[in-house]
This record gives C-alpha cells, structure tokens and sequence, in this order.
C-alpha cells in the first residue's frame, strides 16, 4: 500500500491544479484574516467605502462557471470568529459573484467546531485524492503551498470539511454578526 507523498508546489502548480480537477474541490478556510497582493488593494477600496466593480474576480468567476457546466463541484466552507474580522466582512460582500457562477460558500460560527479536528492548516480536496495545504504567515500573507496524497492527510481533510458542513450556513442564509 502506497504511504503517499508529499511535495511544495508554486502558485502556477496550484493554478492549474485548480482548474484541472475532475469530479470535486472542497475548500476550508480557517482564519479570520488573509491577505494576497490582489485582494489588498480591493480590501481597501471596500474599507474606504470606494466602489470595486470585481473586475479582478472575473477570472475565477469564469473558471467556477466552466466547472459547474462540466458538472463538478466547488464547496468552501469558511470558519470565522463572530463578530467578523473587517476582512471576513469584505470577504462576504465579495461573495455574492462566485456563488452565482457556482461555487457553493458556507458559513459557520467558530464556537460551532469546537469539537471537530481540523487540521492545522487551510486546505483543498481535489477529487478525493489529492490535498493542497496553504501556508500563511501571521498577518495572513501566504508563504507556500504543500501537496499530500498521504492516506491519513486526505481522511482527515475530507472528515474536518464534512463535519464543518454539516453545520454550516448557506452564503444566502447567513447573516453576518
């Protein structure tokens, strides 16, 4: 039986392998702030009360309508602390377009997933098979990405995203606090 792998990939890898999959991605997210070199001029844009016309978004709203015609699955399910983080709050106002090309988006309340194990990372499930865990410095800049086949990674990935799931709340249902 085949222990797995594990290897660091670049943010190209990752591109593709978000746009290659064949049945399923699930995303967790697990912190109340991130930060990317594309999000943090539109972040504060939204904080300034300036207008943002997602433009920006367009490119993965696209990609999200292209797997939903081929009929696979995108699943996120966010953990947050309530009240939420000024970027979880820029991050729901942001979220409307992606729902619409297709992505399923969940909410759900920290103090909700005390019981679950999740893993110390935030991660991708791709078709079941393979996990892509993201790396992140303290102030919510990404540092790298790790790939893992390993059996035990992917069990514990798919049973924290499922557990999270099960009590989480549709993006058009939740009400931010």
């Amino acid at each position: 039986m085949s222990r797995g792998t594990v290897a660091q990939i670049s943010d190209s890898e990752f591109d593709q392998l978000l746009t290659d999959f064949e049945h399923s991605a699930i995303h967790l997210e697990t912190r109340d702030a991130y930060g990317t070199a594309t999000e943090l001029p539109h972040m504060a844009q939204w904080a300034a009360g300036e207008p943002d016309d997602l433009e920006w978004l367009q490119g993965w709203c696209v990609t999200l309508r292209e797997h939903a015609a081929a009929g696979r699955s995108v699943r996120r399910a966010r953990v947050v602390s309530e009240p939420l983080s000024d970027y979880q709050r820029w991050s729901y106002s942001i979220a409307g377009p992606m729902v619409d090309a297709g992505e399923d988006i969940r909410w759900i309340p920290r103090r909700l997933v005390s019981s679950i194990a999740l893993p110390g990372n935030d991660f991708y499930l791709l078709d079941d098979k393979l996990v892509v865990f993201l790396h992140y410095a303290g102030d919510g800049l990404g540092t790298g990405k790790t790939t893992s086949t390993i059996p035990g990674d992917i069990q514990l990935c798919r049973n924290a995203f499922e557990a999270v799931w099960a009590l989480a709340i549709p993006h058009s249902e939740y009400k931010p606090v």
